[in-house]
Formats: C-alpha cells, structure tokens, sequence
C-alpha cells in the first residue's frame, strides 16, 4: 500500500533530481523509494542500483555542476552489459 510523505530539502537538490528523474524516464518518488528500501534492507535487492547523484544526496558530496547525466548513464549501461 502506498503512502504519502513530505519531505523538506534543498531546493538546488531538488530541482536537480528533478532533471536526473526526467533524463532517465523516472518518477522522483520511485528514486527515492528505492534508495531507502536500499538502506532499510539487509540484502540489496533492488531492482537496479543506485546512481551516483542519489548516493550524492545522501553522503553530502557534491557533483560538478557541467556533469552529463546522460553520458554518464550511457557509460554506466555499457559498462554493466559488457
């Protein structure tokens, strides 16, 4: 059963995942989801793993302004599928 939450965060931030959801055809809410289901759980079996720019919200680091998220997904697809 869903539930709803509301979060306070960073504005920058949220616009930010706002842009990386849309760029990889993804609901804010599902990223989210599936990166506290990834904390919660003992054995990490979310369905894909969590990218970068997600662990950045959590860890506080921050990435370069002029990044590519989409090269940077492309890479990480060529390089999981090899």
């Amino acid at each position: 059963m869903d539930s709803k939450l509301t979060l306070k965060l960073n504005q920058s931030v949220i616009e930010k995942a706002k842009v990386y959801a849309a760029e990889n055809k993804m609901s804010l809410s599902r990223i989210i989801e599936a990166y506290l289901q990834s904390l919660t759980s003992k054995n990490d079996t979310s369905e894909f793993d969590i990218s970068p720019f997600v662990k950045s919200i959590a860890t506080g680091t921050q990435l370069p302004s002029d990044i590519d998220y989409k090269n940077e997904y492309s890479n990480y697809v060529l390089e999981k599928y090899k």
